[in-house]
């Protein structure tokens, strides 16, 4: 099966939390020796937020459904190149006037 393209606009606060999980060794003479841990050290998670019509954030809610939290879709983050990224929890809210805002979180995905 193809991997998918999220394609839609998310407002201009998306948000990125990066992670670097490293592997830390203190000697007694103050010396800290630190390295990368693993084959993907740095991971990202980013906290997106969409609003419109209840077309437009129905189209978005059925992809990430789709999805279910475990497979992986493309999508480019502000400054980064293209990854795959997984969405595990998103919340919607409608603000009255036919208008919704569909809060997301999406984590970086790897490759086997």
């Amino acid at each position: 099966m193809a991997i998918e393209v999220f394609s839609w606009c998310s407002r201009l606060n998306a948000e990125a939390d990066t992670k670097f999980n490293t592997r830390k060794v203190q000697f007694g003479d103050g010396y800290t020796q630190v390295a990368g841990n693993g084959l993907n050290p740095r991971s990202q998670e980013w906290t997106l937020s969409f609003t419109g019509t209840e077309a437009y954030i129905k189209s978005i809610k059925d992809f990430l459904d789709e999805h279910g939290g475990t497979r992986a879709f493309q999508w480019q983050p502000p400054l980064e190149d293209i990854g795959l990224y997984r969405c595990e929890t998103y919340k919607p809210t409608a603000l009255g006037n036919m208008k919704y805002n569909l809060d997301a979180t999406f984590v970086e995905a790897f490759k086997p």
